[in-house]
């Protein structure tokens, strides 16, 4: 008798098992939920990879209602504990003593807070689209009619969803407000305990490093989050040990990398390599083309410029020059534009020292942009389409309507690159050549002097560069991609804000 009992038992727990199996494999959670009605809706088409994507959101989603809550702030350092006399830093040191201890009550409370995500691989296979999905299940319902899709728990949390750039834009300007008023204080810690209490669940969208301001201070920023239990998810083009790749001081940057293997999931999207953005092709409202200047006296270019003027709403004169406020004290200056639209000459957004935060500014203020004279982007226009890129993110993401006049088609804007570095006599150079798509051949190179200071080397002489953009120049290559799949997607009528 009691060997059957113990077979029972054995079995019992055989099933249990299996069932959790099961459920791992067949997510039936708020995420897999939300996808098989669009997959029923003929919204998308259903793919293997993205199903077992919307499963391991639906395990976080799980987890997120176990997570501690963000312990209260009690300290705020400040320029004056660097200062301060003996028994303030005392106070201050017992403060920070006890914030740890409570730190600790919650993690043996609560026990340990969910691992975040890092989700990577090609343009345009779902990564974002299965995030935003994610990210709508984890809400605070306003009542029980909310939650009536077969019972799916929502969970409560505070929540940001934010493009990664927009991101550090946003932190690098609380760092500025802080210095301002306490010079030499740590801003770090403070910012970490904001961003803590004003989301507990930040979602970053295209998380890649091409920054040495970014670069430096990620690790400390990241480890502070994670102290005050924000969990993190992030889609990227890049798998972790491909970010800041022949960065300037990489060495120093590695250690983040070794964080974000330990903290997160991390989740290769590579074997997608189907564009699901390439089945909703553009049809042809939002980008023009000519390969003659759009004022000529061709009828062509007549009636682009007419196609164009009846989207920016009136004359190309518009009204008085506007000044758009932008961070960090900052501005940017628009000389045609109406209530809802700005119409720039492309060298006008990309030739100037531009960068995230004024086209965020700008995308805020017009929800439809127009910019003509768009160049063919190779090996010879690297900032510029460093710029242009960081402008269409910006639109993508603000859903602002990008109306572009270009000289050459859509599927020949972008001309592929590859970029390496070469060493000879004691000297390194970076070689950037173009892959095709052209029938001229393209190079630029980079010659770093004996005093670490780069440049660029052509015909007219020695140009400086930017160390910046140098150490990014592959990671260019992948925002290509990028950019031309988004303009695809950007292209149909119903894309904008209504």
């Amino acid at each position: 008798m009691k060997t059957k009992t113990m077979k029972t038992i054995m079995m019992m727990k055989r099933i249990i098992a299996q069932h959790r199996v099961a459920r791992r494999c067949f997510s039936t959670g708020p995420v897999a939920a939300a996808y098989e009605l669009k997959v029923d809706a003929g919204e998308v088409r259903r793919d293997d990879a993205q199903v077992a994507l919307a499963a391991k959101f639906d395990v976080l989603h799980e987890s997120l209602a176990l997570l501690p809550p963000v312990p209260v702030r009690i300290d705020d350092p400040t320029e004056s504990s660097a200062t301060s006399s003996s028994p303030l830093l005392l106070a201050r040191s017992l403060a920070s003593a006890q914030s740890f201890l409570r730190k600790k009550f919650h993690l043996w409370f609560f026990g340990t807070p969910p691992r975040g995500m890092y989700i990577y691989g090609p343009v345009g296979v779902g990564k974002s689209f299965l995030m935003d999905l994610f990210y709508a299940s984890v809400t605070v319902p306003d009542d029980d009619s909310c939650c009536n899709n077969n019972s799916l728990k929502h969970t409560k949390i505070t929540k940001r969803r934010v493009h990664f750039h927009e991101f550090m834009l946003d932190v690098h300007h609380r760092i500025f407000i802080y210095k301002q008023k306490h010079p030499r204080g740590d801003a770090l810690p403070i910012i970490a305990q904001q961003l803590a209490q004003e989301a507990q669940l930040l979602c970053f969208d295209e998380f890649q490093v091409t920054d040495i301001a970014d670069a430096m201070i990620l690790k400390r920023l990241f480890s502070l989050l994670l102290d005050w239990n924000v969990v993190m998810v992030a889609t990227s083009n890049r798998a972790p040990d491909a970010l800041y790749k022949g960065g300037i001081n990489r060495s120093l940057f590695l250690p983040f990398i070794d964080m974000l293997k330990h903290t997160s999931d991390i989740i290769s999207m590579e074997n997608s390599r189907k564009d699901y953005r390439l089945e909703k092709r553009a049809c042809g409202q939002s980008y023009f083309w000519s390969n003659k200047d759009v004022h000529g006296d061709n009828s062509i270019n007549r009636d682009m410029q007419a196609q164009l003027e009846e989207i920016f709403g009136g004359t190309a004169s518009g009204t008085e020059a506007e000044i758009i406020p932008v961070l960090f004290g900052r501005t940017v200056q628009v000389a045609r534009l109406n209530d809802r639209c700005a119409w720039f000459d492309f060298s006008e957004l990309c030739y100037q020292p531009l960068g995230a935060a004024d086209y965020i500014s700008l995308c805020r203020r017009f929800p439809v942009i127009i910019m003509e004279r768009v160049p063919q982007l190779d090996a010879n226009h690297l900032n510029e389409a460093r710029r242009f890129v960081t402008l269409i993110d910006a639109c993508y993401e603000s859903r602002t309507r990008l109306v572009l006049a270009a000289q050459v088609p859509l599927d020949e804007l972008f001309v592929d690159f590859a970029a390496q570095v070469e060493s000879s006599d004691g000297e390194e150079e970076l070689i950037v050549n173009d892959k095709g798509g052209n029938s001229s051949s393209f190079a630029t190179t980079m010659i770093r002097t004996k005093e670490g200071e780069y440049y660029e080397w052509s015909a007219t002489g020695r140009i400086g560069v930017s160390l910046a953009q140098l150490s990014s120049t592959n990671d260019l290559a992948f925002s290509f991609r990028r950019a031309a799949s988004r303009l695809e997607e950007m292209g149909g009528k119903e894309w904008g804000r209504q």
